[in-house]
């Protein structure tokens, strides 16, 4: 059986990523698009829509029900420039990682196709 990106990452360093990301995402000029939610609920639903998107246990399921992400996502106007500064302070938040190259590469790889499917402006 193949490890998944969740089982190599571990808890620990998800919660990490995820601190890190929405630390760079609130100085952004996204920031405005998160703003509506308090950021620990938003960081409980990505901690737990990560771990079952990465192959973790279905927390997200769950805990809110189905994903629907861009069903969920289709309130905010997200742009191509917005997915853009959205990936980029993703891929910031996983160079912090004390984790190899080649993973943060093969983690960063999972988002771009995520990040195109929530573009609805």
């Amino acid at each position: 059986m193949t490890p998944t990106i969740y089982s190599k990452l571990g808890d620990e360093k998800l919660k990490q990523l995820i601190d890190n990301f929405y630390d760079l995402i609130f100085e952004s000029d996204i920031a405005p698009l998160f703003n509506k939610t308090e950021k620990e609920v938003i960081k409980d639903k990505q901690l737990c829509f990560l771990t079952q998107f990465l192959g973790g246990p279905p927390k997200y399921i769950e805990k809110y029900g189905q994903p629907r992400m861009r069903m969920r996502h289709l309130p905010h106007k997200i742009t191509n420039e917005a997915k853009l500064t959205w990936l980029e302070c993703m891929k910031k938040a996983i160079d912090t990682l004390d984790i190899e190259d080649s993973f943060k590469i093969a983690l960063y790889n999972c988002f771009p196709k995520l990040a195109d499917h929530m573009v609805n402006s």
